[in-house]
């Protein structure tokens, strides 16, 4: 048995572990980062690596001077019920500190979202932009041989293992065969990605979640953090009612490390959890019918070693599950992939439908309102599922799912039954065991309108979100084309998740509390391992990572902050 000590444990490598460890560290706090996995970053590396920061320093830069009061009155209407006042406050008030912090100390530096609107645009206090952060892209080499640590991009949403980013850099490759400028960015894209997997085996150009895993992790490397990977926390160590350190399990042995500020559970929360999941998702009757994003080691270590020292699992929330549309991608070598339908929904041409033919939701709006739609849609006693259906022009022009846009192949998929095909609505229906006549009237009555860019049956592209979702080039409306030539496809779209929404409850200083709503002192919880503050509600994009990155930050210097007072005493 091999024993440390040390000032600090964080459990876990996404964001909010990274942010907790960086901040301690930064406050001079010697910090032991524990990583189940074999490599750092969590659900985090496979993510966007959109954050949700409203009144962050790159909008007040660009000119967007938003109140408190505005925001919080977002919240207040979207949370309604589930809205705690102390948690909500700590992160509006943190959120921007935050960012300001890592932008400033760190290797962690910012591109700004200011065109990304809120998702709900008709509630009281929504943005049309300035609330969203991502990372600034990285150069992997930067990292030197530490770049090894890291978890790759999700083979899923990268291009031969090359991660693409949203907005111009996405733009560029799905223009490229339209303009010499897109052209000439997506080539020179290619030939680098190609010379990095010809010296490096693996993509060094980083941009989405893998940026901001990587930027966190140089930092936390230069500020000594102690990193273990393959080393999951498996209980904590208590003392006279306080957290004062964890048993972990390596390839070496068990190890006991003492920490005397306290412990940080950031490991991800729930999603790989089947129990919890048949126990808190809707329409999981055995557990199975879900296929989470995040990787298998998120799965519900923190929460369980938690519990076993008497610390509450908060399962009131509005959904367990951050719903995300989600389809079953059968790869060459007999393993099944997860892409998550995050962008194609919203861009003129496709529509989602149920196995009635009937459409059941604007498929512009958020991926959670999605699923949560065909969720409660679908009848009982039938798959929970549905189907995106667009035509050959879109196909080419946008792509369905994973297979790519033209001048990419896509018989492949075909043959392998990801993407169903017919020469009409009704073939097509019959390969997808759609309702016909229902899809061939569905589709009649929304062409009707679409011909125009318009969708009064659900207001497709009306809403700010919509629209930046869509294709800017294609008006009246850049989310409303009709579906009028053959051949059509198809992808059945069933309920994933990118995380999870229950999880320990704690206060505003990322304090962990026990059954009796006590503090549960030298424990702290951050990102999914946390009971979102969101109250399992989907208000904007970016609210999984934002509230992670802040509450880890906020547990950090709350360490370091009862640290320095005990030393004064």
């Amino acid at each position: 048995m091999q024993h440390l000590s040390t000032d600090l444990i964080v459990v876990g490598s996404g964001a909010a572990g990274l942010a907790a460890a960086v901040a301690a560290a930064h406050r001079g706090l010697n910090v032991v980062l524990l990583e189940k996995d074999t490599t750092l970053g969590g659900a985090t590396a496979w993510s966007g690596g959109w954050m949700w920061v409203p009144r962050n320093f790159l909008a007040k830069a660009d000119g967007i001077n938003e109140d408190l009061a505005t925001v919080r009155s977002y919240l207040e209407h979207e949370l309604g019920p589930r809205f705690n006042a102390e948690r909500i406050d700590a992160f509006l008030n943190q959120a921007p500190m935050m960012a300001e912090f890592f932008h400033h100390n760190t290797h962690l530096q910012f591109d700004h979202g200011n065109g990304i609107a809120d998702i709900h645009y008709q509630t009281p206090g929504a943005g049309v932009g300035g609330r969203s952060l991502i990372a600034k892209p990285m150069d992997g080499r930067a990292l030197g041989a530490d770049i090894a640590k890291l978890r790759t991009t999700m083979r899923e949403t990268s291009f031969w293992g090359m991660p693409i980013q949203a907005g111009p850099d996405l733009w560029a490759f799905l223009n490229s065969t339209r303009n010499l400028k897109d052209f000439t960015h997506a080539a020179l894209r290619l030939t680098r990605h190609g010379w990095d997997m010809l010296r490096y085996r693996r993509a060094m150009q980083l941009c989405n979640g893998v940026a901001l895993v990587g930027r966190l992790a140089q930092s936390a490397f230069e500020l000594g953090v102690t990193c273990y990977t393959d080393a999951p926390a498996t209980q904590l160590h208590r003392q006279d009612g306080r957290v004062t350190g964890v048993q972990a399990t390596t390839a070496q042995g068990s190890m006991n490390i003492e920490a005397r500020c306290g412990v940080v559970l950031a490991a991800g929360g729930f999603p790989a959890d089947v129990s919890r999941r048949q126990a808190l998702f809707k329409r999981t009757p055995t557990g199975t019918e879900h296929w989470p994003l995040p990787p298998a080691s998120c799965s519900g270590g923190g929460l369980n070693i938690a519990e076993a020292i008497g610390a509450k699992v908060d399962t009131d929330v509005y959904s367990a599950a951050a719903w995300a549309p989600v389809s079953l991608v059968p790869f060459a070598d007999g393993s099944t992939g997860h892409f998550p339908h995050i962008i194609d929904r919203a861009k003129p041409g496709v529509i989602g439908v149920l196995a009635n033919g009937k459409r059941f939701v604007n498929e512009a709006d958020g991926y959670f309102d999605y699923v949560d739609a065909f969720v409660q849609q679908v009848p009982e006693g039938q798959e929970v599922c549905s189907w995106l259906v667009c035509s050959h022009a879109f196909q080419r022009r946008y792509g369905l799912g994973i297979t790519r846009p033209f001048p990419l192949p896509l018989r492949h998929w075909i043959k392998r039954g990801y993407l169903k095909a017919g020469d009409t609505l009704a073939e097509l229906a019959q390969q997808c065991g759609i309702d016909a006549q229902g899809l061939e009237q569905t589709v009649a009555e929304y062409n009707q309108h679409a011909r125009n860019g318009e969708d009064p049956a659900f207001g497709r592209g009306n809403s700010p979100y919509n629209r930046k979702n869509g294709d800017p080039s294609h008006q009246p409306n850049p989310c409303v084309a009709p579906l009028e030539q053959g051949p059509f496809y198809a992808v059945k779209v069933v309920p994933g998740s990118f995380g999870t929404f229950a999880g320990l409850a704690t206060n505003g200083q990322a304090q962990v509390l026990d059954n009796q709503g006590q503090v549960i002192p030298g424990l702290y919880a951050a990102g999914a391992d946390m009971a979102s503050i969101m109250g399992g509600h989907y208000p904007a994009g970016g609210i999984n990572l934002g509230p992670a990155m802040t509450f880890g930050y906020v547990a950090g210097n709350h360490a370091a902050d009862q640290t320095e007072a005990n030393r004064e005493q």
